[in-house]
């Protein structure tokens, strides 16, 4: 009874800041929604036995990318009257795309039948001798460890792309020199003036 209870009482909040996430006007009230529904849907991987998996949701998605999106949207100060000038020109757009998207989730769900050997495994009880992460690590770095590999060879090309975007040489950009700094004494930075009473300082 309790299980349940915990299943629709985190579903429920998980919908409904899912809608207020899509219909809120503030954007920056959609990202806080957003980082409850992240948090919802935790509960739910929790209620389900997938502890690992709803703490990566936590820690990535909401201590990262959720946080991320609200600075974001707080350095960006987007008001709701720039938000609003492409609604007439690509709102009809929009609504015709979202109709389409309805339909072939709608067809998908009606048509969907789950396969035998899946059906099998669900109905074999779980394997306490092991823990979440444990039964995880194994199908990842067994059956699936050259695709775990090559993803993160990937991110890693990625994360050095855009370093080296970030660091290129450009004329007329000041940079900060490290080496100089660190090696910069206090009689090169502070200069001390003795300045007589009534008088000032020609720079």
């Amino acid at each position: 009874m309790g299980h349940a209870l915990l299943f629709y009482l985190f579903s429920a909040i998980l919908i409904s800041s899912a809608v207020t996430v899509i219909v809120a006007r503030n954007t920056v009230y959609s990202v806080l929604f957003l980082i409850l529904s992240f948090l919802n849907a935790a509960g739910l991987f929790i209620l389900l036995g997938a502890e690992l998996i709803a703490m990566t949701l936590i820690i990535v998605y909401v201590g990262a990318v959720a946080v991320l999106f609200l600075f974001v949207v707080m350095m960006l100060d987007v008001t709701i009257k720039n938000m609003t000038e492409g609604r007439a020109k690509y709102g009809f757009v929009g609504f015709l795309l979202g109709v389409v998207f309805a339909i072939e989730l709608g067809l998908v769900c009606w048509y969907w039948k789950a396969p035998s050997a899946q059906t099998a495994v669900l109905q074999t009880p779980v394997n306490t001798s092991v823990s979440n992460a444990h039964a995880l690590g194994l199908v990842l770095y067994t059956d699936y460890f050259l695709i775990f590999q090559l993803a993160g060879l990937i991110l890693l090309v990625a994360m050095i792309g855009a370093i080296v975007l970030t660091l290129r040489r450009r004329p007329g950009v000041r940079r900060q020199k490290t080496n100089q700094q660190l090696q910069r004494q206090a009689s090169q930075t502070v200069e001390l003036k003795n300045v007589e009473s009534g008088k000032g300082i020609r720079l």
